[in-house]
């Protein structure tokens, strides 16, 4: 049931990513030549950002056509990572883009620029109607990180589209320039703050750290807890994918016949699942003291001799 969800939400989220790429290239075309009919730069670099946004939904659909993909003998854990690849790379051109709109913002500062404000209102008009469509689409499929990057991308162009129909209507009536770059300068920074976090959480699970949301000390309090656990150690927990989670421990258990075990195991993956959505464990039982001879030690509050990873 499980794996047939996943496929479900996975065919789901490619039909709206394929949608989203026809309709951004189409308002791209509008753009380019709107932008030229207006002379208006404010227009064209609003082209050139939906072509980033188009880039963006291109690599999050790629992501999410190889991440389908069923495990081999060469990629056991299959192609979860290829989504978290895909948010990392969209994540850092999105800092590209803010950084260039800072310096536009400044040079328009300096120079600033006349434009037709009513074909520049229009076809903003419809910048906001085809990334506002985009970004509901996009919120109502499965959420993994690599989805909330190209989420960002599109919430960003509707803002920045939003911005312009409110810059062109603004410069109309009061005929100062400076308040499209002072636009662009708030958009930018919006941009920036939304896309270092999620670099920091795609790094997080490229490196493999702890999935964010979990205490190592919460887990294994919890294993502590089950009926015939006697230590949890050399405790390990990480991400294969943006929600796929993983683990692995040396548990430590009394000398009782394999049957036995077997009922511990069974209620320590419940436990994992039912708390921590963690599906994928492997458990190593233990019924000596076990010496940990490599990787980094974690002492566990209120227990000394208790350490994971």
């Amino acid at each position: 049931m499980h794996a047939h969800e996943h496929q479900t939400g996975d065919f789901k989220t490619s039909r709206v990513l394929k949608f989203s790429l026809v309709i951004t290239l189409v308002y791209i075309v509008l753009l380019v030549v709107t932008g030229i009919k207006a002379d208006s730069l404010a227009l064209l670099s609003e082209a050139g950002h939906n072509v980033s946004d188009f880039l963006a939904l291109m690599l999050s659909w790629g992501a999410v056509y190889i991440s389908g993909r069923p495990p081999s003998a060469r990629r056991t854990f299959g192609y979860h990572r290829a989504g978290v690849i895909a948010a990392f790379i969209n994540a850092s051109s999105l800092v590209a883009i803010a950084a260039f709109i800072f310096y536009e913002a400044w040079e328009r500062f300096r120079h600033p620029v006349d434009v037709q404000p009513y074909i520049m209102m229009w076809a903003a008009a419809a910048g906001v109607a085809i990334n506002g469509l985009i970004t509901v689409l996009l919120w109502r499929t499965k959420r993994d990180i690599n989805i909330r990057s190209a989420l960002m991308h599109e919430i960003g162009d509707t803002l920045s589209t939003a911005a312009v129909i409110v810059g062109g209507w603004a410069i109309l009536i009061t005929g100062q320039r400076w308040i499209d770059p002072a636009l662009s300068v708030a958009i930018g920074g919006m941009i920036l703050w939304s896309s270092v976090g999620i670099i920091r959480e795609s790094l997080n699970i490229l490196l493999e750290g702890t999935p964010r949301g979990m205490e190592l000390e919460q887990i294994s309090s919890a294993v502590g807890k089950v009926e015939g656990v006697c230590d949890i150690h050399d405790l390990h927990v990480w991400s294969i994918g943006s929600d796929t989670h993983a683990l692995a421990a040396h548990v430590t258990i009394a000398d009782i016949p394999p049957s036995e075990s077997d009922r511990i195991l069974q209620a320590i993956r419940t436990e994992l699942a039912k708390h921590f959505h963690i599906h994928h464990t492997t458990i190593q039982f233990e019924h000596v003291n076990c010496e940990v001879a490599h990787g980094c030690v974690i002492p566990v509050q209120g227990d000394p001799h208790r350490h994971v990873h």
